[in-house]
């Protein structure tokens, strides 16, 4: 298959299965991205030695959003509209799918994340910016809304008032402010970001993946109040006993 086509392409190393957004000039969101993306997961989903999904980009910018060029073409008619409709509740499936993955996911910003392009980094489990970087979801200033999860992740995220300040006032914020925010776990300088995200994805790769699953679900459980959380650990931890892995770790820990 030729991946130079694609784009988004995907590279597997060890554990880490590398996403990479690779559409010029600013990896702008379309139907055939979204559907490419959706791809990326099967692949990485049906393999189990994968136990990270590192998403990063070729490019200057992370994801400016939309395509422009597309929005124009279908703002115009009624049928049109609807077509965006459609593409922003594909949007909110597929990165409902990173979010729901028992795979780590970690997002490497560099350069814009705005709209649609937040919103994919809002939905992976970490994210690692640069200082340069800029995010926002600005869409308010178009009288629009960040609709394929924006609202939903930002608040959980971050918090009722930083989303109603961010979103409310479309205001785009460096990746030092976003750090500061709690939007990124980690803030590095332009020339680090690469080595600090892939730092991070090796780190985690090295995580049984059994335990990296059984954290999620625990984790997923406190933010959404669908699951007894306190159930869930206990549930988890007995899954975790009974792994041949884990008992070697625990023994070997033990053992000093």
């Amino acid at each position: 298959m030729d991946t130079a086509r694609h784009p988004i392409t995907l590279a597997i190393e060890g554990a880490v299965a590398i996403a990479t957004l690779d559409r010029p000039p600013v990896n702008a969101i379309d139907d055939a991205w979204v559907t490419r993306l959706a791809a990326i997961l099967d692949e990485v989903e049906a393999r189990e030695d994968v136990r990270v999904l590192w998403i990063r980009s070729a490019g200057r910018a992370f994801c400016a959003g939309a395509d422009l060029a597309l929005m124009r073409e279908r703002f115009a008619s009624e049928a049109g509209r609807s077509q965006m409709v459609a593409l922003t509740r594909a949007m909110q499936k597929v990165f409902a799918r990173i979010e729901r993955s028992t795979r780590v996911s970690i997002a490497e910003i560099r350069g814009a994340a705005l709209g649609g392009g937040l919103e994919l980094a809002l939905a992976c489990d970490l994210r690692v910016v640069a200082a340069t970087a800029k995010l926002g979801l600005p869409e308010a200033r178009l009288g629009l809304l960040p609709g394929a999860g924006g609202t939903q992740r930002l608040t959980r995220i971050c918090g009722d008032a930083v989303a109603r300040r961010l979103i409310l006032a479309a205001e785009v914020v460096d990746g030092m402010r976003a750090a500061a925010l709690g939007m990124a776990q980690d803030c590095v300088a332009a020339d680090q970001l690469e080595e600090a995200a892939r730092a991070l994805a090796q780190r985690i790769a090295g995580v049984p993946a059994p335990a990296l699953a059984a954290c999620k679900r625990c984790i997923t459980a406190a933010i959404d109040g669908k699951e007894d959380g306190f159930e869930a650990e206990v549930e988890g931890t007995a899954m975790l006993y009974a792994q041949a892995e884990s008992q070697a770790l625990v023994r070997r820990f033990l053992a000093g």
